[in-house]
């Protein structure tokens, strides 16, 4: 079997299987089972490929039709020029969370007259965190989560991105582990916003493999944020801002849970698709 004739195949099994993007999915697998950059498979179309590449591969795309994401089969995923570990324990970083990462590093840009001091709650894999550690060398960056297992692959995340000594991660329920006397310039999230029900309708490679607790936002998807609106202020120095990821259709409940809270609302920023998606805020005076 040659290597054009691998992928079609795989694109056909995947396509079958309601794979999206079925011939990027197949061309991307049998890249990283021959360790080689996705566009050199195009100059080697008539390569034969040798058993022991054919196996690996056929059983790769055999779970990638059965759903299992493409980033748990090739244990990573690309998040702003990170590379990524990513499992069952994390969520996989999505496109919208970049924004999320863009919106926040221009933020502590503006902040030139002391290091910035960073808290982002619910970390998964540590893409927020990493990213703006990254960004700006000089922020303290504290990055907390309530699973243990995710911040194992935070931890290993950092590592890999030699930022091991810039962030420190936390394990607890939101703030609960922060030293009463923290405050911070920029408290970031991307938590759990899908209404409980709704879950059960996602795609499969969410439902199935995405753990539970980083999705399931209680019956109407924002119970932590309410948490956020009640909690974050105490913790913000002045001028601070709270930047927080959420779902379709959620904003105006969103603006209304924190400006009953005494927030200012100061953005709500749309993603690609132009879908609501990011919410800026400060506490009042």
């Amino acid at each position: 079997m040659t290597i054009q004739e691998a992928i079609q195949k795989s694109a056909e099994f995947l396509e079958k299987r309601g794979v999206d993007s079925p011939r990027l999915q197949s061309e991307l697998l049998l890249a990283h089972v021959l360790k080689l950059p996705r566009l050199k498979l195009y100059l080697q179309f008539d390569r034969a490929l040798a058993e022991a590449e054919v196996n690996p591969l056929r059983e790769l795309v055999k779970r990638r039709g059965a759903r299992e994401p493409l980033q748990h089969l090739v244990g990573t995923a690309a998040f702003c020029g990170l590379e990524l570990k990513v499992n069952r324990h994390v969520l996989v970083p999505r496109p919208e969370t970049e924004l999320l990462a863009e919106r926040a590093a221009a933020f502590l840009a503006t902040l030139n007259s002391r290091p910035p001091a960073v808290l982002d709650l619910g970390t998964g894999s540590g893409c927020l965190a990493l990213q703006l550690a990254a960004q700006h060398p000089a922020a303290r960056v504290v990055a907390v989560d309530v699973s243990p297992d995710a911040l194992g692959v935070a931890r290993e995340n950092a590592a890999a991105c030699k930022l091991a000594g810039r962030v420190e991660f936390l394990e607890g329920d939101l703030f609960a582990p922060l030293p009463p006397d923290a405050r911070f310039d920029l408290i970031v999230s991307n938590p759990p916003y899908i209404p409980s029900a709704e879950i059960a309708t996602l795609q499969p490679e969410v439902r199935d493999f995405d753990p539970r607790a980083a999705l399931d936002g209680g019956a109407d998807g924002l119970d932590f944020y309410r948490r956020l609106a009640t909690g974050a202020a105490t913790w913000l120095r002045a001028g601070g801002k709270l930047m927080v990821e959420f779902g379709d259709g959620q904003a105006a409940a969103l603006g209304k849970i924190f400006t009953e809270h005494k927030w200012v609302v100061e953005a709500v920023v749309p993603d690609y698709s132009r879908r609501q998606r990011i919410l800026v805020a400060r506490a009042a005076n």
